[in-house]
């Protein structure tokens, strides 16, 4: 986490020593602010916030350590640092009693002044570190951190805002990446559970043998290593919500135990005998194909249809539409703000590259290449070369079916294994048309011809001067 650091306040009424001070500072990259007074320096405070302050004991009015004492009172948390041309073991005492952090009589090594600011800096930034964490962990989910402006995607914003009162258990089926979670926390935030506890647990990154454990808890001695009570996780979720992420992993006996939980809330800690209840609303949710997992014999019919009251289905990527650009200028808006860069767009080239991709990772895949471009592009606008080539991801969502599946009619099917196709070649060729019409074997007519029957845009595409050799069109149109 990249936190910038505030400006440092030099107060003293000398001029050339603030002005040695400021040089100092500067070289070490820190931003400095001056005040000739502490009046002078108390109204800065008021108006800019500061990591640090040094001051001179010695000021013209009101005096360091007065002014120490002040900024303490008002603004406890903030260091100060005191030097002084005359140094006594006393004075030094009053320093540090009135809050200095540090105490320094001049003459000084310009090191003992950098290890102290040093110091300084690092407790501001870690301090502005976990506050962002704690606001982080506190924001609730929104329903409109669904992005997307798709009739499916609205549909499924309406269907949450309707849902999410009830306390209808919930599953959640869509491929990895396309905002499961999202989904699962706008639920709950918007219930009427929303002031208890969001408890989530992804059920395929806990062991098989510990699963069990950390969702119902366990009594001492009921295993090697229990060396005292632990409650489980439904028991920290009472009153609120509990969200069971990638529950297509979990053992068919765990699955009864869940069954028999969902049944009235109640349930036994591992080890235990005392029968415990709790007033929870469940959501799941799986990545895998349920119907599939339920005939090889993996899930249990049964849960399924206990889980399934509503059942939410985000749409992968690749059937969202403008959804992508939507989603990626979001994407680019966030990571420039946090890398402080000036890229402000897509060029035509990398919209058309972006709109092409199946996206086998959904809205996870294209928020990594957004940041990958960000971090690569040096001017204000994101050039197709900044963004992966996708060669791998292309093959791996051809390999899982990427944009084509049994509810296409063959009509679909085709254009789709068209489309994908010519994507594929002139994403290898780098756009160039004639290029891509040799390896695919046809003209540069008909290759615009199919390009514009299939809506794949022009722009970017470029065209060498020399035509495609001859004997090559083994296809017309």
């Amino acid at each position: 986490m990249n936190i910038p650091l505030a400006p440092l306040l030099i107060v003293d009424d000398e001029r050339n020593m603030r002005l040695s001070l400021e040089t100092v500072m500067r070289e070490e990259g820190y931003q400095v602010r001056q005040a000739e007074s502490a009046e002078q320096g108390l109204a800065l405070l008021e108006r800019e916030e500061v990591f640090m302050v040094i001051t001179d004991a010695r000021l013209g009015g009101m005096t360091g350590y007065e002014f120490l004492r002040e900024a303490k009172k008002r603004w406890p948390h903030l260091p100060v640092l005191v030097i002084t041309a005359y140094a006594t073991p006393k004075l030094a005492v009053e320093a540090i009693r009135s809050g200095a952090v540090d105490y320094l009589a001049k003459p000084f090594e310009p090191e003992e002044l950098l290890h102290g600011v040093a110091r300084c800096a690092e407790r501001y930034r870690l301090l502005q570190e976990n506050a962002a964490l704690r606001a982080r962990a506190g924001e609730p989910y929104r329903v409109d951190q669904i992005i997307g402006e798709s009739a499916r995607m609205v549909e499924l914003r309406r269907l949450i805002e309707t849902v999410a009162p009830t306390n209808a258990t919930v599953l959640i089926l869509g491929e990895s990446g396309t905002g499961k979670e999202l989904v699962a926390g706008a639920l709950h935030s918007l219930s009427e559970r929303r002031e208890g506890n969001y408890v989530r647990i992804n059920c395929a990154a806990i062991p098989e043998a510990l699963l069990e454990s950390e969702l119902f808890g366990h009594e001492k001695g009921s295993f090697t290593g229990a060396m005292k009570q632990k409650p489980g996780r439904v028991e920290e979720a009472d009153g609120g919500t509990i969200f069971l992420d990638e529950i297509g992993d979990m053992s068919r006996p765990l699955q009864a135990k869940l069954l028999r939980f969902l049944e009235d809330g109640t349930f036994t800690r591992v080890g235990g005998n005392q029968e415990l209840r709790v007033d929870v609303r469940l959501i799941a949710a799986t990545n895998r194909d349920i119907v599939d997992a339920i005939r090889q014999g993996y899930f249990r019919e049964d849960l399924f249809h206990r889980l399934n009251v509503v059942q939410f289905r985000p749409p992968p990527l690749r059937e969202r539409g403008d959804d992508i650009l939507l989603l990626a200028n979001h994407f680019l808006r966030h990571f420039c703000l946090v890398m402080n860069k000036p890229v402000k767009s897509f060029s035509a080239a990398a919209q058309q590259k972006l709109k092409a991709h199946p996206w086998p990772g959904n809205v996870r895949e294209l928020r990594n290449a957004v940041e990958r471009a960000v971090i690569l592009e040096r001017g204000a606008e994101v050039q197709a070369e900044s963004l992966p080539d996708f060669l791998v991801e292309a093959r791996l969502g051809r390999a899982l079916g990427a944009g084509v599946s049994g509810s296409h009619s063959l009509d679909e099917a085709m254009f789709l294994f068209e489309r994908d196709l010519i994507m594929s070649m002139l994403e290898r060729h780098h756009f160039n048309l004639n290029k891509t019409a040799d390896q695919l074997r046809i003209t540069r007519h008909a290759l615009r011809y199919r390009m514009q029957r299939l809506n794949i845009n022009m722009d970017g595409v470029t065209e060498d001067e020399v035509p495609s050799p001859p004997g090559k069109d083994i296809s017309r149109v």
